[in-house]
C-alpha cells in the first residue's frame, strides 16, 4: 500500500478509474434496490457533484448515473484506491496528532480486504454496514484528519464530512451520527430510497464509526454465549455436543472457531462457497461438505468420539434443519442462527431451493417474489426447529432478527401469554444467556496496539491476565467471578487459537471495574515504554449500556422501556464531555434500521495523564449508565452491581427503585 496516495487532493486531476483493482476477485455487495423516480435519480446524481469541481460534471455526471442503475447506489468507484488498504503503523501516518492518525488507522483497518466484508462497497460486515456512502467521502475525510489539530472536531453526518469546527483538546475529534431519521421515516421501505439518493446510510454500528476488529469479536461473544447457553442445560463440558448455526459470511464467519473454542462440534450452514472457503482456507472451519448424508455421517462420527470440530455445510440452511429433524435421534443439543436477518430481502438471507447466484439476481429484479420465497422459507426453517426442540434441543435467537422474521412472515411464535410483540416460544439469547452478563456490566472491552507489533499486543494480553486475576480475589459475588474466570481463559488461549485479523486487535468481556483498572494499565504500558504506540479502546454496540434495541440488547428489559432510546443517547452524550476520542450514535445495528439506537466511541490512550483522566471519566460513565437503568427496570443483578459501583466511585449517587406488592397491585384493577 502506497499511504501517500490516500492524501492526495481528489481533484486536483481526475484520477484514472482503477480498472485493475475492480476486477480483482473479492465478494461485493449485491445490487440494492433502485425504485427511484427520475427525478429522485437526478437527485441522487446532483447530490453526489456537490463534491466534484464542475469542471469534472461532464465526465463524471454521466458515469456516476450508470453506476446508480448497475449498483442501485452510486459508489463512486473512480475515486477508489488502486490497491487494498491495510492498517499500517500509526508512525507511518502523516498526521498532525495522534488522535487523528488513530482514526485513519482504523478507518484503514475496516476497508481491509481480510476484515471487511464487501471492501470495494464500504462494507464492513452485516451486508450493508457502510463505512462510509462513497469513495470521495473516504478521501474527504482522510484529508481533513491529516492536517486536524487538537483545536478541532470533524462532524460527520451518514458518513459526508460536513467540516472541521473549532473545538478544545478536551472535546471529541470526530462526532458521528448514521442513519439518524426521523422517527416516522425510520423504515426499511425508506432506507433503501435516501441510501441510494446519498443522503444516509446504514452504520451498523463499528462499521460506521470505524471500530471493527474482523470477526474476533463476535467470536469472543459466541464463545461466552455457547458456554452459557451449555451451563444452562447443565452441561458444564461441551465435548461431543452439538451446535447447530447458520452463516460464514461477515461477523457470523467466526462460527466455527467460537464452536471449537467452547469445544463442541459446530455445524454451520453457508450458502456462498466464497464466503465458506474464506473461512476454510483462513484456518477456522475445519471441514465441510454439500452433501447433507455426509454432513450426518460427520456429526454421528464425532459425538462416538466426543470430538471438537467445526463442520461446514456448503448449502441451504433450512435443508440442513430439515434432515437433522427426519433423524430419529435429536443429534443437536444446542441451535441457533446468525445469518443477516436484519436485511432479510437483500442478502441477509437466501432462500431454499434457489442457488446463491439467481437468489442475487431475483432479489432486485423480482423483489416481491423473492420476498415471499425468503418467508416460506423460514416457515419451513423453524417448522423443523419445532420439531427438534421438541427432542429437547435448546434453540435461542442470536438476536439477528431471526424469530421476529418468522414471526413477520407468519409462524406462531408468541407465548400464549405475551405481554408484547417480542415475547416469543423461544428466548433471545440475551434474554436467556446474556441479559443477566450484561447487567452486571460484563460487554466487550476492545482494544488496537497501532503500532502494529505482535509482541506489543503480547504485552498487552499478559497484563489482561494479570489484572483479572487480581479482580478474581476481589469481593464480588460468584456468578462475577464466574466471568472474569471465562475471560482468563480467554486471554490466555487468545494467541494461540490466531484471532487477529487486520490490526493487532483484542477483546475480553469486562465490567465496569475491569474496564477501568485496563484502561489505566494500557495507559502505564505507554507511558513506561513497554508498549511502543498508543492503545485505542473502544466496544461495540452488543453491550450493556450503549444499545436500545427491544430485540437483542435490552430484549430483558421488562418495564415497558424496552422500546425507549434513552439509554443510548445519554450514553453518546456522556463519553462526549467526559474523554472520548470519537462518539457516535446509529439509527441501526445487528438486528436492523428502525429497530435499533446505539452509541459508540474510541478512546486514545497515549501514555499521559490526560488520557488516564479520560479514560477514568468516561468508563465510569460508560458502563454505569447501562447498569442503572437495568437496576431501574428491576434486574436484581444490576440493582447489587450499581450499589457497588457507587461504593467504588466518588460522585456517582443513583436513584433506586423500590417494589411494588403485587397484591396490592392486583386489587387495583
Amino acid at each position: 500500500m502506497i499511504l501517500s496516495q490516500l492524501f492526495v487532493d481528489p481533484f486536483e486531476k481526475l484520477f484514472d478509474f482503477p480498472t485493475e483493482q475492480r476486477a480483482k476477485n473479492v465478494a461485493h455487495a449485491p445490487k440494492r434496490p433502485n425504485n427511484l423516480t427520475t427525478s429522485e435519480k437526478i437527485l441522487a446524481v446532483r447530490n453526489i457533484l456537490r463534491y466534484v469541481p464542475t469542471k469534472f460534471h461532464d465526465v463524471l455526471a454521466k458515469e456516476f448515473a450508470e453506476e446508480l442503475e448497475s449498483f442501485g447506489h452510486i459508489y463512486a468507484f473512480r475515486f477508489m484506491p488502486n490497491f487494498d488498504l491495510r492498517a499500517p503503523k500509526i508512525s507511518e501516518i502523516p498526521a498532525k496528532c495522534q488522535q487523528a492518525a488513530s482514526i485513519i488507522l482504523m478507518i484503514l483497518n475496516n476497508l481491509d480486504p481480510e476484515v471487511a466484508q464487501f471492501p470495494q462497497e464500504l462494507v464492513t460486515y452485516g451486508g450493508n454496514g457502510q463505512v462510509f456512502s462513497n469513495w470521495i467521502q473516504f478521501r474527504l475525510v482522510l484529508g481533513y484528519l491529516s492536517k486536524m489539530t487538537m483545536h478541532q472536531t470533524l462532524v460527520l453526518y451518514s458518513g459526508h464530512p460536513l467540516g472541521l469546527f473549532p473545538s478544545t483538546p478536551d472535546s471529541p475529534r470526530m462526532t458521528i451520527t448514521n442513519g439518524m431519521m426521523i422517527p416516522s421515516y425510520s423504515t426499511k421501505e425508506l432506507y433503501d430510497k435516501y441510501f441510494a439518493l446519498g443522503v444516509t446510510q446504514y452504520g451498523q454500528m463499528t462499521a460506521g464509526s470505524f471500530c471493527y476488529i474482523g470477526p474476533q469479536g463476535i467470536v469472543h461473544g459466541t464463545t461466552i454465549t455457547v458456554l452459557n447457553a451449555g451451563r444452562r442445560q447443565g452441561l458444564d463440558n461441551l465435548a461431543g455436543k452439538v451446535f447447530v448455526t447458520a452463516g460464514l459470511g461477515g461477523m457470523s464467519g467466526a462460527q466455527p472457531k467460537a464452536a471449537k473454542i467452547a469445544g463442541c462440534i459446530g455445524v454451520i450452514a453457508e450458502i456462498s462457497k466464497t464466503a465458506l472457503l474464506k473461512r476454510h482456507e483462513q484456518g477456522w472451519l475445519d471441514v465441510y461438505s454439500d452433501d447433507l448424508d455426509q454432513i450426518i455421517y460427520l456429526i454421528k462420527e464425532h459425538r462416538k468420539l466426543k470430538s471438537t470440530i467445526s463442520i461446514g455445510y456448503l448449502g441451504n440452511i433450512v435443508d440442513l434443519w430439515e434432515k437433522l429433524a427426519e433423524e430419529e435421534e435429536c443429534l443437536v443439543e444446542l441451535g441457533s442462527d446468525q445469518t443477516s436477518l436484519h436485511n432479510p430481502f437483500l442478502g441477509g438471507f437466501y432462500p431454499v431451493g434457489l442457488t446463491f447466484e439467481e437468489s442475487n439476481i431475483m432479489m432486485t429484479q423480482e423483489p416481491d417474489k423473492f420476498k415471499k420465497l425468503v418467508q416460506q422459507s423460514l416457515l419451513r426453517q423453524i417448522k423443523a426447529i419445532d420439531k427438534l426442540a421438541a427432542k429437547g434441543m435448546y434453540f435461542w435467537d442470536y438476536g439477528n432478527a431471526f424469530l421476529l422474521e418468522c414471526h413477520r412472515s407468519g409462524a406462531d411464535l408468541l407465548k400464549k401469554d405475551a405481554q408484547d410483540d417480542k415475547s416469543f416460544r423461544y428466548p433471545s439469547y440475551m434474554q436467556d444467556i446474556m441479559g443477566d452478563i450484561f447487567s452486571i456490566g460484563f460487554g466487550p472491552f476492545r482494544w488496537v496496539c497501532t503500532s502494529g507489533k505482535t509482541e506489543d499486543l503480547r504485552e498487552t494480553d499478559q497484563l489482561a491476565c494479570r489484572i483479572i486475576s487480581e479482580l478474581q480475589t476481589t469481593e464480588v459475588p460468584e456468578y462475577v467471578k464466574q466471568q472474569y474466570a471465562d475471560n482468563k481463559k480467554w486471554i490466555e488461549e487468545a494467541e494461540k487459537n490466531k484471532l487477529v485479523v487486520g490490526s493487532q486487535a483484542r477483546i475480553l468481556y469486562s465490567d465496569r471495574a475491569g474496564r477501568v483498572a485496563l484502561a489505566k494499565g494500557f495507559n502505564d504500558l505507554v507511558k513506561n515504554g513497554k508498549v511502543s504506540a498508543p492503545i485505542v479502546i473502544s466496544r461495540d454496540h452488543h453491550d450493556v449500556s450503549g444499545t436500545d434495541s427491544p430485540f437483542r440488547e435490552t430484549s430483558n428489559i421488562t418495564d415497558g422501556s424496552a422500546f425507549t432510546a434513552d439509554m443510548a443517547v445519554q450514553n453518546c452524550i456522556g463519553d462526549s464531555f467526559r474523554g472520548a476520542t470519537w462518539i457516535s450514535l446509529h439509527n441501526g445495528g445487528g438486528v436492523g434500521w428502525g429497530d435499533v439506537i446505539n452509541g459508540g466511541f474510541g478512546l486514545v490512550l497515549d501514555g499521559s495523564e490526560d488520557a488516564e483522566r479520560r479514560a477514568q471519566g468516561m468508563l465510569n460513565w460508560d458502563v454505569p449508565n447501562g447498569v442503572a437503568r437495568r437496576s431501574w427496570s428491576g434486574n436484581e443483578k444490576a440493582r447489587e452491581a450499581i450499589r457497588r459501583s457507587q461504593m467504588q466511585v466518588e460522585g456517582m449517587e443513583v436513584t433506586m427503585p423500590y417494589d411494588a406488592d403485587e397484591q396490592i397491585l392486583n386489587k387495583l384493577f
